[in-house]
């Protein structure tokens, strides 16, 4: 928790609450569904938390915003987001049933309202929303042709809508087909952490 109020000071007491339930509610989901490494477990907050804040640091959501989570696994980056962002909406997609089961009792455990889960493929997802998230899901071609369809075309954040994935490593060749439209910002400008040196948002606008 002292790692998130470094870098997210002004969390209400409700937030505060519900990020600090997480570790337990994490540990003990995760030895009956493995849906973090088991090894990677104790660094909850910074591998997983933080990283899916990074898209906070990127992009401070209105109100009311609508965001699509594809590939969430165990609910990253859509859960720490829908606790600092209470006031927008994010729907949760996973094709493993067992993940978003995971992910739902998680949701319900820290009273989160804000959040909806799905077990779906993200080709099944027709509805629209203001931005597409992810975490590394698959190739950034194959993504952006599976989820383009679900970007609105109305803009009221202080970015145009698109989509917004967490990378690691060299993704310069991933993004290079989107070279005039692609941005991509190191997560290491914003959080000062070893683990984070490697990591990267790229945002493309739709």
């Amino acid at each position: 928790m002292d790692l998130l109020l470094k870098y997210f000071p002004d969390l209400t007491a409700e937030q505060h609450r519900q990020f600090a339930l997480l570790y337990d509610l994490y540990y003990d989901w995760n030895a009956k569904i493995n849906v973090i490494s088991r090894k990677d477990i104790e660094n909850l907050y910074e591998h997983h938390v933080l990283h899916s804040l990074a898209i906070a640091k990127f992009l401070n959501f209105k109100d009311k915003t609508l965001v699509l989570d594809i590939g969430t696994g165990g609910g990253f980056p859509a859960i720490p987001l829908a606790i600092l962002f209470p006031q927008v909406r994010f729907t949760a997609v996973d094709s493993i049933r067992k993940k978003i089961l995971v992910a739902n009792e998680i949701a319900k455990s820290i009273d989160l309202q804000n959040i909806t889960f799905k077990v779906l493929r993200a080709e099944e997802e027709k509805n629209k929303y203001d931005f597409v998230v992810s975490r590394a899901v698959m190739p950034l071609a194959d993504f952006v042709k599976l989820v383009q369809k679900n970007v609105k075309h109305q803009n009221f954040n202080a970015l145009p809508n698109g989509i917004i994935c967490l990378k690691g490593g060299e993704i310069e060749h991933e993004a290079q087909q989107f070279q005039k439209i692609a941005e991509i910002y190191e997560i290491a400008d914003m959080f000062s952490e070893e683990y984070f040196k490697t990591k990267k948002i790229v945002y493309l606008p739709i």
